[in-house]
């Protein structure tokens, strides 16, 4: 699992690198400033998450097979792709109700650094 999320959060980071050279240069003159910064935000969060999905896989193989590890792993994820993925297609689309998705995806970040909090208490 520790070469899984090594490989998911190296293709999570790349992508964001990706999608900010995007937004910064195709997207800069198509977009209003305000759906601009939603989408940057979006990139923001992803890099993120995407160093904590790394972490994660280095975590593995130096304190074992945690479940908790795992799970935060799979928050992290889920989060990327609720949280990022609707600011992206708010941002591109103009879709507003597409916002409504976005909290699910705070949720399962959230819900995976809870999960880090618990393997480090169990770990320390």
């Amino acid at each position: 699992m520790a070469a899984a999320f090594l490989v998911i959060g190296s293709i999570a980071a790349l992508l964001a690198v990706a999608l900010g050279a995007f937004g910064a240069h195709a997207l800069k003159r198509k977009l209003s400033a305000d759906m601009l910064a939603i989408f940057q935000t979006g990139v923001q969060y992803q890099m993120i998450h995407a160093i904590a999905i790394l972490l994660i896989g280095g975590w593995w193989k130096q304190f074992g097979a945690l479940a908790l590890f795992s799970y935060a792993g799979w928050f992290f994820l889920a989060g990327i792709l609720l949280f990022s993925g609707s600011l992206y297609a708010l941002s591109l689309s103009g879709v507003r109700k597409l916002g409504a998705i976005t909290p699910l995806g705070g949720l399962c970040f959230l819900a995976g650094w809870f999960c880090l909090v618990l393997a480090g208490l169990s770990i320390g």
